[in-house]
């Protein structure tokens, strides 16, 4: 193979690369919140969602437990759709991206906020001891992190 073929090849897989990331987003393999169905914590109980039920948004792939929440998704998917890409809130307050528990989260004004949970550590215990200050850092952080 040429030099000029090699170099194309090359440039073709970086540029796939770097559009296929979303550095902005909490994803793992494509699939938001670990592949739970975002409406259903509005409706008082995360659940996983089918891999048949899925929708595309924003470059992410989000799963649904019913077709219902599926279509209810479709109609308004920033109403459903995690806070700060789906990061964990009281990481962000900090400027820090840091996965979740997807079964660990916050309804805040109609919008879902998630956090780090593991045995020794709950995040969302710590951000409710402070939430108004942590809530503001968080989103100044986010403003600067989204827009980069």
């Amino acid at each position: 193979m040429e030099a000029k073929s090699i170099a194309l090849l090359f440039f073709l897989f970086v540029a796939f690369a770097c559009t296929a990331q979303k550095p902005d987003q909490n994803l793992k393999e494509g699939l938001a919140i670990q592949g739970y169905d975002p409406v259903s914590y509005f409706n008082g109980k995360p659940m996983e969602g089918k891999k048949e039920l899925s929708k595309q948004y924003k470059g992410a792939t989000y799963r649904f437990a019913t077709a219902q929440n599926r279509d209810e998704f479709a109609k308004s998917p920033d109403k459903y759709a995690p806070e700060y890409g789906g990061w964990c809130a009281y990481a962000m307050a900090e400027g820090d991206k840091v996965s979740i528990d997807p079964e660990t989260y916050k309804i805040i004004d109609g919008k879902l906020y998630l956090f780090y949970h593991t045995l020794f550590s709950n995040t969302l215990k710590k951000w409710n001891e402070d939430e108004s200050d942590l809530h503001q850092k968080a989103n100044a952080a986010w403003q600067k992190i989204h827009n980069n």
